[in-house]
Order: C-alpha cells, then sequence, then structure tokens
C-alpha cells in the first residue's frame, strides 16, 4: 500500500471549512467612549499595576530619558484601543503622545504598525503593560465579533453581546463588539425588562397564568422599555406572545425547531437565537430566519490578540 492510500473501509476526513476571510472593515465607525469613563477604567489599571509607582524604571532609567514604542500586529485582526492607549500613556505621566496609525474597527494585517508612542522613558514603561493588555483584549473582541458578522453575512440576523462581562470592563468589552461589526444587547439590569427561564420559573411555581402575568406587567412600564421574554419551548410561544412581548428569546432551541419558531412568530415579535452559539453554528442559526443571535462567547471566553509594544532605539 502506497502511502496516498487508505486502509479498507476507511474514508478520508472531510476538510475543514475555511473561515471567511474578515472585513476590510467591520462596519460603520462606533461613537466613541465617553473619556471620562476611560480615565476612570484605565487609572485604575494604572494604580492596580503601580501602586507605589515603577520601581524599576526610578531606580535604573535615567530621569532624561527618552523612548519611542512602536504597537505591532503579530497575527491579523480587527483594531480597537485607540481610546484606552491614549489615556493609559497621558495619565501614566506628562509628555507622551500616541500616533494611531490603525483606527478602531479598522481590520489589520500580521506585521503591521498599529500605534507610535514617544515620549519620556519612565513614562512609557510605566504605561506600557496596562495599554497593551486592553489593546490585546479589546481587539480581541473586535476580531471575534468581525468573524461572526462575516458568517451571516446575507442574512437578516444582528449579532449581539450579552452581559457575560468582565466586571468593571463592560462599557470597554461591549464598545469592541461594535468595532466588530456586532450590535450591544440591555447594557444591564435597569435598561429593558428581560423576563429569563427563573423569572418564568418563579411565575409557575405561584401558579400565576403566564400571559396574565406578562400584560400585568408591561402595563406597568413606560411605553419606551423594551419587553423580551425566553422560552425554551415552542409551546411558551405564544402565551408570551399575548402578554406583550416585543422580543421572543429562543434559548437552546435545535435548528429545526429555531426555524418553526421564527414561523411561528411570524414577525409579531422580534426573535432572537441564544445558548451554545459558536463560530462553527452560526450560520446555520442565522439561516433560520431569526432577527438576533446574542452570543456570550464575544465578551466571555475570547482570546486577547496577540499584539506587540516594543521600544526601539
Amino acid at each position: 500500500m502506497t502511502n496516498t492510500q487508505l486502509p479498507p473501509h476507511t474514508e478520508a476526513a472531510a476538510p475543514k471549512p475555511k473561515p471567511k476571510p474578515l472585513p476590510r472593515t467591520a462596519g460603520a465607525s462606533p461613537l466613541p467612549l465617553p473619556g471620562t469613563a476611560v480615565d476612570q477604567l484605565v487609572a485604575a489599571a494604572l494604580a492596580e499595576d503601580a501602586p507605589w509607582g515603577d520601581l524599576t524604571s526610578h531606580a535604573l532609567i535615567p530621569e532624561d530619558a527618552a523612548a519611542t514604542a512602536f504597537l505591532t500586529a503579530r497575527e491579523e485582526g480587527v483594531f480597537c484601543g485607540e481610546q484606552v492607549m491614549e489615556a493609559a500613556f497621558r495619565l501614566a505621566g506628562p509628555g507622551a503622545a500616541v500616533i494611531s496609525l490603525v483606527r478602531d474597527g479598522e481590520r489589520f494585517d500580521a506585521g503591521g504598525i498599529l500605534a507610535e508612542i514617544t515620549g519620556p522613558a519612565r513614562t512609557v514603561l510605566a504605561a506600557e503593560r496596562v495599554a497593551l493588555n486592553l489593546a490585546q483584549r479589546l481587539s480581541g473582541i473586535a476580531t471575534l465579533t468581525a468573524r461572526f458578522v462575516a458568517e451571516t453575512e446575507g442574512t437578516r440576523a444582528r449579532i449581539a453581546d450579552t452581559r457575560k462581562t468582565t466586571p468593571g470592563l463592560r462599557a470597554l468589552e461591549r464598545y469592541a463588539v461594535r468595532c466588530g461589526g456586532g450590535f450591544n444587547h440591555r447594557y444591564s439590569l435597569s435598561d429593558a425588562v428581560m423576563a429569563k427561564d427563573n423569572h418564568l420559573a418563579v411565575l409557575a411555581a405561584a401558579g400565576l397564568d403566564l400571559a396574565s402575568a406578562l400584560r400585568q406587567a408591561k402595563d406597568q412600564l413606560s411605553h419606551t422599555v423594551h419587553f423580551e421574554v425566553e422560552v425554551d419551548s415552542l409551546d411558551q410561544i405564544e402565551p408570551v406572545l399575548a402578554g406583550g412581548a416585543d422580543t421572543v428569546l429562543l434559548d437552546n432551541f435545535s435548528i429545526e425547531d429555531l426555524r418553526r419558531g421564527v414561523e411561528a412568530v411570524n414577525g409579531r415579535a422580534l426573535t432572537e437565537a441564544s445558548g451554545n452559539v459558536r463560530l462553527e453554528t452560526v450560520a446555520s442559526i442565522a439561516a433560520t430566519g431569526v432577527d438576533i443571535i446574542s452570543a456570550g462567547a464575544l465578551t466571555h471566553s475570547v482570546r486577547a490578540l496577540d499584539l506587540g509594544l516594543d521600544i526601539r532605539a
């Protein structure tokens, strides 16, 4: 048997499909974050990293030494980090300047230079780790989001995040989702009504009729408040619609049941698919006709993008 032959009754494994290429730009430029919010988050990170100053730099680096550093890409991706980079070096000390060569939401290739930083060496060294950590994580989120968006191209589905964010970093991580071409779900528990399985379990345990309980809840709300209800079976859809839901969240449904769920709703509310959404499954989920696909993976299990921040002589 030659090296090209297979053993009897063995089939060659099907090649894995190549991921769709990232768009040259990930949608429209997102609105910038409020500067005060960015400053607060970055200042807290700098204080955590150097609570009593940078001992190494103060002991080793001359006070008048200057440095130039470059943020470089070691893999392709979508950038997110302009504001945090600028804030990190500005808040670390006077005199540092950041020149962004790639804007938030833009795609870059491996080997590209994303930003140039100049200023006092002690300042550059004090801020480099905080700036790099944040830029890597946020660019990782933007890049993963852009890949989800690319997989759903040609469908009606929007890719949305969830509240599964890093405590304290929600504003930054959700901005990164927008940089990748995705959309934000409700920001917090205070922003919209979203009755999930545990809420419905409490109602059922109390012997309350689902549709009546939902209608009563909606009657207490302002007309501007969005009302979303999660279901985990097809037979819950009609009571939820009767209760006045604006969005029906189809949680952990099979692909076939998602299609049936979209048909059952029939435009009477928005439909959202959630639960175990992955790059390998999101295209088939989008093909069912759902309006929204929410994926906690965008923020809770993302891999930081491989970027480097190196000082050059």
